[in-house]
């Protein structure tokens, strides 16, 4: 389905399209079993996490920690 197949939406306002958009983001998650991870997701959420193990424990941010990071780049 293409966007052009619901003109309707063309007219909304922003705050309608996000709205939306999470009316079909939660329909997605309800479902997400019947959607299959591709096996190169997989890889790369293994790498990744393999990666994390690897990290010493005090070299981790907290959220608060990485939060204080990213504000005092702005």
């Amino acid at each position: 389905m293409q966007l052009a197949q619901i003109p309707e939406i063309m007219h909304l306002s922003t705050a309608e399209k996000i709205l939306l958009v999470e009316d079909l983001w939660d329909s997605v998650v309800k479902n997400e079993s019947e959607v299959e991870m591709l096996a190169s997701h997989k890889q790369e959420l293994m790498k990744r996490f393999e990666k994390y193990k690897s990290v010493p424990s005090d070299q981790l941010l907290t959220l608060e920690q990485l939060q204080k990071r990213i504000n005092l780049r702005k």
